[in-house]
């Protein structure tokens, strides 16, 4: 059986017909030719194909594409035109938050959710007192991000690259003095380049 359905895939919207047993995730890479999102364990337990699903992060390897009709859907390549995820990819770049890159996008949408997740107060199985915002240390970035896993063991990296733009977008200032930390993003011909997003 097939059916008719539109996704928006980083602010490009698509139409087409699918098989209604087809994953999003296949509907991506398969049909639209969309490769940041990238296929590992396809049981839903490494998180390589993880994006932002109508702004909240998903693995796409277990949802079905005609479940998700008229979804917005941002991959690592679509984060890039927002100064947190441009801040992201940069901190993943500086810090060594990746060594081969294959998970590396999974990671960064993964991140970003997170990042909003923490921002809404939302607890984790280690946030101490759930009453309050969680302080985003080491172990608490950990916890959150357990559901993406590094076969290169690049962790230390990824959680230090995460620290860095949770102090920036949490009420501190850059060195322009944005709140965003937008200043410290480019390098020396003023763009960030997205050399981890299209891995």
């Amino acid at each position: 059986m097939e059916a008719d359905i539109t996704i928006t895939v980083d602010g490009e919207q698509h139409r087409l017909v699918t098989d209604t047993r087809t994953t999003l995730l296949d509907v991506l890479r398969d049909r639209l030719g969309i490769f940041s999102p990238k296929k590992g364990c396809d049981h839903g337990q490494c998180g390589t194909c993880t994006v932002l699903l109508d702004g909240r992060r998903a693995t796409t390897c277990l949802a079905l594409a005609v479940a998700h009709d008229g979804a917005h859907v941002t991959t690592s390549a679509g984060l890039e035109s927002d100064d947190r995820g441009q801040a992201l990819h940069q901190a993943f770049l500086d810090h060594d938050g990746f060594q081969c890159g294959y998970c590396t996008p999974g990671q960064i949408c993964s991140a970003a959710g997170m990042l909003d997740e923490a921002e809404a107060g939302w607890a984790s199985a280690v946030t101490e007192d759930v009453r309050t915002e969680p302080e985003l240390d080491d172990g608490e970035i950990a916890e959150r991000m357990s559901g993406n896993l590094c076969r290169c063991g690049a962790y230390a990296g990824i959680v230090t690259a995460i620290r860095e733009v949770a102090g920036r977008t949490n009420g501190h200032a850059g060195a322009d003095g944005n709140r965003d930390g937008g200043g410290d993003l480019a390098d020396g011909d003023g763009q960030v380049h997205g050399e981890v997003a299209s891995r």
